[in-house]
């Protein structure tokens, strides 16, 4: 059976960042489809009662940097844990991915998505610039012309439809995978993700 997964993601997250490369792997491994649907995860938040990190009780957020430098040692994954440009929007960002895999498929959008993870999280790049994104089209061998394209309103419209359908699925935080219907939250989940593709 040819399973599918549905990668429900905000580009901004670091923890979107930290399994991104795995779920590339696992999913080729088996001859998994994913779709890539990054969303509006603010909006996502305003129906599941999730807060934005900087209204975080203290707590939360000091665990949260405990915890980023433990999966980045532990997944050997090199990671800046307070980055010069974070928090940082993400629209402009998810909008091109979406543009990209509208006109090149998933496997663009995949890339482009590793690649806007790495410029937030390891080379400290700002990702609402616009001259910044179209670096990392170029970067991944996209065409540039992608960056208008990702302003038109199909595009915007698709940005909207993935994060409708994120909270149809029941999503309430990034990353989230959904396979056959079954929803798994968290970059720590897909150990069990991996175990699903392979049932």
């Amino acid at each position: 059976m040819r399973h599918t997964v549905d990668y429900y993601f905000a580009p901004n997250s670091p923890w979107t960042y930290l399994g991104h490369a795995r779920l590339a792997k696992m999913a080729a491994a088996r001859g998994a489809t994913v779709r890539v649907l990054p969303v509006d995860l603010g909006d996502v938040f305003s129906t599941s009662g999730g807060l934005p990190l900087p209204k975080r009780a203290p707590q939360r957020q000091a665990y949260r940097l405990l915890e980023l430098k433990r999966f980045s040692e532990a997944l050997e994954m090199p990671l800046t844990v307070q980055p010069q440009f974070f928090p940082v929007a993400a629209d402009d960002a998810a909008r091109l991915i979406v543009a990209a895999d509208m006109a090149k498929g998933s496997n663009a959008a995949m890339a482009l998505t590793g690649a806007i993870g790495a410029a937030v999280w390891v080379q400290e790049r700002n990702i609402a610039d616009t001259a910044v994104l179209g670096e990392l089209l170029v970067e991944c061998g996209l065409d540039a012309g992608l960056l208008q394209r990702s302003q038109d309103a199909d595009v915007q419209a698709r940005y909207e439809q993935n994060t409708q359908a994120a909270k149809d699925a029941g999503v309430f935080g990034a990353p989230s995978y959904v396979v056959d219907g079954e929803l798994f939250w968290g970059q720590d989940r897909l150990d069990f993700v991996k175990r699903r593709l392979h049932a």
